[in-house]
């Protein structure tokens, strides 16, 4: 069984955040490099710890530790949705439809407006939720082993001994949190 005990001085979430209509444009290089950057800049002003994180076509999911004195996420995705969607745009990136209610609060078409939350409570909670992140992929059909996808902290996991190379693999899905059983 992996060992994810953890220190709990600060507060973490596990995160699903989706672009607008489900575009499929997180995976195009410059978002990619948009979104690293984006989150950098932000952990320069508003500090976080990625403990796991996947990126999909259409929505990223990720496990953040914020520190115990600010525990602001809904700043720290504003913030990073608001610098990728500029940085998105600037190289050439295309938006959805941008709807009169969009338009009204100057906002563009590339997120959904909300994101989803949950603050994990225990070991027991980070482990499922981890499991989710990495198994999601798989989950999508974007590959048929955990190992198989790159844009997720899988590897680093891997890397420290909490998982093996060929965990997560189709024929053999981890138990889940039940909150995400059945959708995201």
């Amino acid at each position: 069984m992996p060992n994810y005990r953890r220190a709990r001085e600060a507060t973490t979430y596990f995160f699903t955040v989706v672009t607008e209509n489900r575009a499929k444009i997180l995976l195009e290089p410059h978002a990619r490099n948009a979104l690293r950057n984006a989150m950098r800049e932000c952990q320069n002003s508003y500090p976080f710890t990625t403990e796991a994180i996947a990126l999909l076509p259409d929505h990223i999911h990720t496990i953040w530790t914020l520190p115990d004195t600010d525990t602001d996420y809904s700043r720290r995705w504003s913030f990073i949705k608001r610098r990728f969607t500029q940085m998105y745009l600037q190289t050439g990136g295309l938006e959805q439809d941008i709807r009169k209610s969009k338009q009204k609060r100057r906002e563009r078409g590339i997120w959904q407006r909300r994101f989803w939350e949950h603050e994990i409570k225990n070991d027991l909670e980070f482990e499922r939720y981890t499991d989710y992140i990495h198994f999601n992929p798989v989950k999508h059909g974007l590959a048929r082993c955990s190992s198989e996808y790159p844009h997720t902290t899988f590897h680093q996991f891997v890397g420290r001994g909490i998982y093996p190379n060929n965990w997560g693999c189709f024929e053999h899905p981890p138990t889940l949190p039940e909150t995400l059983e059945t959708g995201e």
